[in-house]
């Protein structure tokens, strides 16, 4: 029953994707967006969350893109993005050697953490994963906080200039589905000054958290989707 549920609900995103990617063809949602690049920091925290990435201190560059998901006008709520890329340079030539991570501004508690919630300013937006990852002891959440500057805006073009002048740190903290946050690092990201980089693109199926499983389900759900805003235009 879970395995048709997942499949029925995969199918339904594939089917909205193809509807949006008439209309934007080169990305059906998080059209807007600019790059950011910086570091992210494991703490020493002594926490276990059954994945190796969250569990051992580690320090490495990032790469990331912030957007704005449905693509409204500035000054009006959207679903805030954050997709991640953490490097991992010390696993090459490994043919992995970058975990990508796909966050959205949802609630915080149990089960606002699971519901898309669009906001006004991204510094008041908790991000989650919203599907869990595989730990060793079961599912696995992750979620960020924006810890500096405070008044950072949803706007891109307001972003922009405030992020201009100082970076943006993020708490990073994982969590069971209904347990609380556990803070285990930093993120710290600056304005590249190529900004918005059309090319790209970030795949959490393709490229999973290092040390991490996946559930079959969350797949399932996911893949269909992903495989469609993988093509370039053109593709058949």
């Amino acid at each position: 029953m879970a395995g048709l549920a997942s499949t029925t609900i995969g199918k339904g995103f594939e089917v909205l994707f193809r509807g949006i990617k008439h209309v934007r063809r080169h990305r059906p949602i998080h059209t807007r967006g600019l790059r950011l690049d910086g570091d992210v920091e494991v703490h020493d925290h002594g926490l276990r969350s059954g994945i190796s990435w969250i569990d051992q201190p580690s320090a490495g560059p990032a790469t990331a893109r912030v957007s704005r998901s449905a693509g409204t006008p500035d000054g009006l709520p959207d679903i805030v993005g954050l997709a991640v890329r953490i490097h991992h340079p010390e696993a090459a030539p490994a043919p992995s050697t970058f975990s990508d991570i796909l966050l959205s501004s949802t609630g915080w508690s149990f089960p606002a953490r699971f519901a898309l919630v669009p906001r006004l300013r991204t510094s008041r937006a908790p991000l989650t994963t919203m599907m869990p990852y595989r730990g060793e002891h079961g599912p696995v959440l992750l979620g960020a906080r924006t810890l500096t500057p405070s008044g950072l805006p949803s706007s891109l073009r307001a972003f922009e200039r405030v992020l201009g002048a100082a970076p943006w740190q993020l708490g990073l903290y994982f969590a069971t589905p209904r347990g609380p946050w556990q803070h285990f690092g930093t993120l710290t990201l600056r304005l590249d000054p190529q900004g918005e980089e059309k090319d790209l693109r970030f795949d959490a199926v393709l490229h999973p958290l290092a040390g991490a499983g996946t559930y079959d389900w969350s797949r399932t759900v996911r893949e269909p989707s992903y495989a469609l805003s993988r093509r370039e235009p053109g593709d058949s």
